[in-house]
C-alpha cells in the first residue's frame, strides 16, 4: 500500500520540489493551499491530476484538521510561513500566527487525529540571528533577531517539545538559504536571475518587485539592496530530499541543512550576468530602501550530522544553482 503524505504550503518551491520527490516515490499526496490562493500558481501547474488539493490556512484550527482527518496521513510536512524576514517588521502579529502558531495548531491535529503519523516541521536558519559564529550546528544557540525568525524559532521548539512530550515522531530541519527557479521574486536570487534574463532579452515589461515597481528601472538596471550581504545558499531541490529523509530515520532529531560555504549577494550578480555574457557593474544599482531594518551576519551551515546520519550532503555547486536559475528565467521572460 502506497504511503500517504500532507504537504501545507505545496505552492511554494519547497512543497512543489516535495510534491515532485514523493510522487516520484510512489506516495499518495495532499497538499494544501490557503483559500485565497490562486489555483493556477506557476509551481502548481505540472502537479494537477497528481495531487489531491484542498483548503487549508495555518491560522484556521478547523481547517488543519479536516485536512488530516480526511488524508490519515504516514507523514506530514509543514512548509507554510509568513517566510519573508524583511515582511515580518511589517506584519508581526500575523507573522506570530502564521509561523509560531500555525505548527502548534498542526501538531495538535495530527496528535488528535493521526497520531503515528511523522511531522516535518521548516525551520529557517534565522533561529541563529547574528550569533558569533562561522558556522552553525544543532548545539549553536538561538539569538533570532526579527519577528520571522522569533516566529520560527517558538515553532522549533514547540516540534521538540511536542516530541519530548508525547513521543511524537516530529523533526525540525534548519534550513539555510536555499534557492532554485520557482523561488518567488521577492528573494534576491530571483531577482538576479529574472533580472539578468530582462535585460539580456530586452523585456519590455518586466515583473513588480516588492516596492511596485518594475524590477528593471527606467535606467534599465537592476536596483536591489545590500549587495555584500553573504549567506549559505544551496539547491532547494536538494534541500526537500533532506527534509524526507529525516522522517525516514529511525530516530526523530532535529538537523542543519547548509552548504557550510557562503557566498555575497555581489558574487550572484557576477555570475550571473558573467553567463549572459554581461559585467554587472554596468547593470546593477545599489538602492537603500531595499536595504532591512536589521540584517544577519554571515553564517554558514554544518550539515555533518545529517551527513552522519541521513547521508545527505549538497551536490550543486553555488555557480552552477546560479546559471541554472538564469537559464529557466531566460525561457520564462522573453
Amino acid at each position: 500500500m502506497a504511503k500517504k503524505a500532507v504537504i501545507i504550503g505545496v505552492s511554494s518551491q519547497d512543497g512543489s520540489y516535495l510534491a515532485d520527490l514523493l510522487l516520484d516515490k510512489g506516495y499518495e499526496v495532499t497538499g494544501t493551499i490557503r483559500h485565497s490562493t490562486n489555483y493556477s500558481h506557476p509551481n502548481l501547474a505540472h502537479l494537477y491530476g497528481k495531487i489531491r488539493l484542498l483548503a487549508a490556512d495555518l491560522i484556521d484550527q478547523e481547517s488543519l484538521a479536516n485536512v488530516i482527518r480526511q488524508a490519515k496521513p504516514d507523514e506530514v510536512y509543514n512548509i507554510a510561513a509568513m517566510s519573508i524576514p524583511a515582511d515580518s517588521w511589517t506584519h508581526p502579529i500575523y507573522t506570530g500566527e502564521i509561523t509560531a502558531l500555525g505548527p502548534v495548531r498542526l501538531l495538535e491535529a495530527v496528535r488528535w487525529f493521526a497520531p503515528k503519523a511523522k511531522v516535518y516541521q521548516a525551520t529557517s536558519r534565522e533561529i541563529f540571528g547574528n550569533i558569533e559564529a562561522e558556522s552553525a550546528n544543532e548545539q549553536t544557540p538561538f539569538d533570532a533577531n526579527n519577528p520571522y525568525g522569533i516566529a520560527k524559532t517558538f515553532a522549533h521548539m514547540m516540534t521538540r517539545s511536542y516530541r519530548e512530550s508525547y513521543g511524537m515522531f516530529a523533526c525540525g530541519g534548519i534550513l539555510f538559504n536555499h534557492e532554485s527557479p520557482r523561488r518567488s521574486l521577492h528573494f534576491v536570487t530571483r531577482k538576479i536571475s529574472t533580472g539578468v534574463a530582462c535585460i539580456k532579452n530586452k523585456v519590455k515589461r518586466p515583473p513588480i518587485n516588492e516596492a511596485g515597481e518594475p524590477l528593471i528601472g527606467k535606467d534599465g538596471k537592476l536596483h536591489l539592496g545590500d549587495i555584500s550581504n553573504k549567506r549559505d545558499w544551496g539547491y532547494a531541490k536538494e534541500y526537500v530530499e533532506a527534509m524526507w529523509l529525516m522522517l525516514q530515520n529511525k530516530t526523530p532529531k532535529d538537523y542543519v541543512i547548509g552548504t557550510n560555504s557562503s557566498h555575497s549577494v555581489e558574487d550572484a550578480l557576477r555570475i550571473a550576468f558573467k553567463h549572459v555574457g554581461l559585467n554587472w557593474r554596468d547593470y546593477t544599482v545599489v538602492d537603500k530602501k531595499f536595504f532591512r531594518p536589521t540584517e544577519i551576519k554571515e553564517l554558514k551551515g554544518d550539515y555533518s550530522l545529517a551527513k552522519k546520519d541521513l547521508g545527505w550532503q549538497p551536490k550543486t555547486s553555488f555557480e552552477e544553482l546560479i546559471n541554472l536559475m538564469v537559464d529557466a528565467d531566460l525561457a520564462i521572460f522573453k
